[in-house]
């Protein structure tokens, strides 16, 4: 049986809703329903997103689901939070509107950063985001089994009305060091 590889491609996990101070409002649903309703009602208010959300917005989870349940968590965990601005179904594809305004990869790869477990300068990865941006982004950093720091995520702000990028007000403490691996896909 063949394997099929995902396209190498950067994706999305999520867009946060946060205060200008930088505090993040996980889960601000207070309405609790059981994941199977949350499914359903979500399979429903999605259903003309779905085949888009498949290919630009997939679950990296083996094996691999339809998506809805990554989906239903990201947006009880986030979208909730900025239901004022973006219901449900608006929240999915502003998010994927926001992501595709700027191809993060392409953006490092033309400064000459790949992902290939080599070691890169922190500031020339922010310097290659900013430089195709426009903005300063935050870069949060795992560990490999290794102990090396590593390019993990990627955040970059928005505004209010969620229409459009900014500089970020506050960035989290990270844990990167000054020199991190970009993990090859």
């Amino acid at each position: 049986m063949a394997r099929i590889l995902p396209i190498v491609m950067l994706t999305i996990l999520s867009m946060h809703p946060s205060t200008v101070i930088g505090i993040v409002n996980d889960y601000a649903s207070t309405a609790y329903i059981t994941l199977q309703d949350q499914l359903l009602r979500m399979c429903l208010l999605i259903s003309d997103l779905t085949s888009k959300m498949q290919s630009d917005w997939p679950t990296l989870s083996c094996p691999s689901n339809s998506g809805l349940t990554f989906w239903g968590h990201e947006w009880d965990k986030h979208g909730t939070c900025s239901e004022s601005v973006l219901n449900q179904h608006d929240y999915f594809p502003t998010s994927l509107s926001l992501k595709n305004e700027i191809d993060l990869l392409q953006a490092l790869q033309s400064t000459g950063i790949q992902p290939n477990r080599q070691m890169y300068s922190l500031s020339s990865i922010k310097s290659a985001i900013k430089g195709a941006s426009g903005y300063t982004p935050w870069i949060e950093c795992n560990n490999d089994p290794s102990g090396n720091s590593q390019l993990y995520q990627i955040y970059l702000c928005v505004d209010s009305s969620a229409s459009g990028f900014i500089e970020c007000p506050v960035f989290p403490n990270g844990k990167c060091g000054a020199s991190i691996e970009f993990p090859k896909f």
